[in-house]
């Protein structure tokens, strides 16, 4: 790669490679060491941190901050306007963190002024190709969305959520920590920490034993995770006899105070 023409870009770091057939605004900032491939085009308010990669074809429109250490993959669109027919043109944001690895035609959309006006995606992630991130949607770190996951508007997903491939969220949707959804899931309800589940409509199916041993949670803690998921989803108790029993065993079991928080902030229904 070259440098391109001095009427083409925005502020480039000395360091940084961008293809001469690719368009950098004037008000964009490139960081150190970042790649820009051909055809490629980089809008206005767009700030790309050092050591980014972008491939070919890729369209990143702003206000946009990214972090460092991103790779974006051919065809991606990130940072557009969002699909929310209530958005009317108002200043809204996409923040993005570091090391995340976005595959072929993602799509990744802005926030809007009905919510807080700003998308974020955290820290090392992955999402796969065809993967839809709607309007207002909060990510956290160390995520899996796998080929033609879809996140509708609002949703939140915590860290180390897994979702599997042709899976999609209905808006304002949560996800909480360690939660892995399978494949061609259709999900209406929040999925609490650790669950399993899937189906269309999706159902709990269990906790995910086999990620929380790979993340180091010793086989006492999984079992009590067994036995909250058990109390929440088998044992015949109402929400609130749930959520009680649940709380009792934070104190001795402190992996289950992410799952009690969960219960306690929910408001439109969870997987049971």
């Amino acid at each position: 790669m070259t440098d391109n023409p001095a009427q083409k870009i925005g502020t480039v770091h000395q360091t940084a490679k961008v293809h001469p057939t690719a368009i950098v605004h004037e008000s964009a900032i490139i960081g150190k060491n970042v790649e820009i491939g051909p055809y490629t085009i980089i809008g206005a308010r767009v700030e790309i941190g050092e050591n980014c990669w972008i491939a070919p074809h890729v369209v990143v429109n702003g206000p946009t901050k990214m972090g460092k250490g991103n790779k974006i993959f051919q065809f991606a669109s990130v940072g557009e306007d969002c699909q929310d027919l209530k958005y009317n043109g108002e200043e809204t944001f996409l923040e993005i963190g570091d090391n995340n690895v976005f595959r072929e035609s993602c799509t990744i959309h802005r926030g809007t002024a009905q919510d807080n006006g700003t998308t974020k995606i955290g820290n090392n992630n992955l999402l796969m190709a065809y993967v839809h991130v709607a309007h207002d949607c909060i990510l956290g770190d160390n995520i899996i969305l796998s080929n033609n996951a879809t996140l509708a508007g609002h949703t939140k997903l915590a860290n180390n959520v897994i979702i599997g491939g042709l899976s999609a969220l209905h808006q304002f949707t949560r996800v909480g920590e360690f939660a892995m959804i399978g494949g061609c899931s259709a999900v209406n309800k929040d999925i609490p920490p650790y669950f399993m589940a899937s189906g269309n409509y999706v159902q709990a199916q269990g906790i995910n034993s086999v990620g929380l041993k790979r993340r180091g949670f010793s086989s006492a803690t999984i079992m009590e995770i067994k036995r909250a998921y058990k109390a929440l989803c088998r044992d015949g108790n109402s929400f609130e006899e749930a959520k009680n029993i649940i709380a009792s065993k934070v104190e001795t079991c402190p992996e289950l105070k992410v799952l009690s928080d969960f219960l306690n902030e929910e408001s439109r229904g969870i997987v049971r």
